[in-house]
């Protein structure tokens, strides 16, 4: 398949070009390949082989910043013509100009050379997955596996010339035993490291184990948060406020407590941007990244910028810049966060579990203040699952929660850009029948 590179010409003749027509201009050119195969039932029910080549351009003239991207290659000029264009009707604002190439210090992992995506692979993959859902009575209902490979790049008007390789495979199943179901999900960097097994095994157990589900009534009880339904609270409201863009403007619960204890003291939270399945050296600024200390010994430590947000509020860039993609704008989000706090042995004591959240996205953000139904919920003590629980409702708010931390269990698990363990939350309210 092709690599970015291979367009270094056609890079540097976009660069030349905008040179000559704007104060600074910046490409990213993503290549990929993948493969993926969807399960209707315990049959493939839709195979895609996709190759993708997308283009972005930046340019910047007096603080006007224009876009525009294109999927062909032959159609750069046009691209280029599209962002001067939106850059003229755009709105100036402050700038201080693109990044300068830096020297990296040290290298991240996420490709896998031998990691290719054929057909024959991903059938192993979506075989070794169905043969695994069945040793339980739950039967398939949907899932799939897939294989990706691509690389990416940056490079802008300053002599900023990174590139990044990567691999991904990922395989997820939907069982169904009467109105119970189970999901459960895996995503890697490396072919190696993708468990299909556990990924079977576990999404059968959810979904017969609560086949048997009963109601709960109302109560006040200790909360155990798996990786899976702590990640949806986190990243839905605590990275929100954690972002310089919402700090200035307002709209975060954290703007006016940096440097002051706001949470349990031994909660930590910080990106490590080499270690993960996101990890990177740049973003999508072409910003060297590096360790940012969000929360530390429960106090707030930084907030994240990309360039435009820095410079609008006279702050320094974090490394902070993500990409969904050649023709997003970059955003502020992270790349490998990291989140932990005191160990304790977090199944001992009687609490209930929550394996998902249902309606995590309807949470104030501003606020913390969120009401979700909990998935596969169910009692745990002296670490056994005790009674499943067909139904509950939670309510309560994320910074109080966070400021009273039971303890966190020994083993973590890494969810999309998150790396975190299971959490126990002391005394909320849950609502049964």
């Amino acid at each position: 398949m092709h690599n970015v590179t291979d367009y270094a010409d056609l890079v540097e003749a976009v660069l030349a070009k905008a040179a000559r027509e704007a104060d600074e201009a910046e490409v990213y050119l993503s290549v990929s390949d993948h493969v993926s195969l969807e399960l209707r039932r315990s049959q493939v029910g839709e195979a895609e082989k996709a190759v993708g080549w997308a283009l972005g351009i930046r340019t910047i003239t007096d603080g006007h910043i224009g876009a525009s991207m294109t999927m062909s290659p032959a159609r750069w000029e046009d691209c280029l013509a599209a962002a001067l264009a939106s850059g003229r009707i755009a709105d100036p604002q402050a700038w201080g100009g693109l990044p300068e190439p830096v020297q990296f210090s040290r290298e991240t992992d996420v490709f896998d050379s031998s990691l290719v995506p054929d057909a024959d692979t991903a059938t192993d993959l979506i075989t070794a997955l169905c043969g695994a859902a069945e040793g339980g009575e739950a039967e398939i209902a949907g899932g799939g596996v897939s294989l990706g490979r691509g690389s990416a790049l940056i490079a802008n008007t300053h002599g900023i010339f990174y590139t990044r390789e990567a691999t991904s495979a990922s395989a997820s199943l939907e069982v169904i035993n009467g109105t119970s179901t189970g999901y459960e999900f895996d995503h890697v960097t490396h072919l190696g490291d993708l468990n299909t097994e556990r990924v079977a095994e576990e999404a059968v157990f959810l979904a017969d184990y609560w086949a048997g589900a009963g109601d709960v009534d109302s109560c006040t009880a200790d909360i155990i948060l798996t990786p899976t339904a702590l990640s949806q609270l986190i990243g839905g409201i605590l990275m929100p406020a954690l972002s310089g863009r919402n700090v200035h403007a307002g709209r975060s619960y954290l703007a006016d407590k940096k440097g002051e204890p706001c949470m349990d003291p031994s909660f930590v939270l910080y990106d490590d941007p080499y270690v993960g399945n996101g990890a990177t050296r740049w973003d999508a600024d072409g910003v060297a990244t590096r360790r940012l200390d969000f929360i530390g010994d429960g106090t707030v430590q930084s907030f994240a910028y990309d360039l435009r947000t820095a410079y609008r509020y006279g702050q320094t860039s974090t490394g902070s810049a993500v990409r969904s993609g050649a023709g997003g704008a970059p955003e502020i989000g992270v790349h490998c966060l990291k989140l932990d706090a005191r160990r304790d042995d977090v199944r001992q004591e009687k609490a209930i579990s929550a394996h998902g959240l249902i309606g995590a996205h309807t949470a104030n953000t501003i606020t913390g203040d969120f009401s979700v139904e909990l998935s596969n919920a169910a009692w745990v003590e002296d670490g056994e699952y005790g009674a499943p629980i067909r139904s509950a409702m939670l309510s309560g708010n994320l910074f109080a929660m966070l400021a009273d931390i039971a303890g966190a269990g020994e083993e973590k698990r890494e969810i999309g850009r998150m790396t975190l363990p299971e959490v126990r939350f002391k005394n909320l309210h849950v609502i049964g029948k």
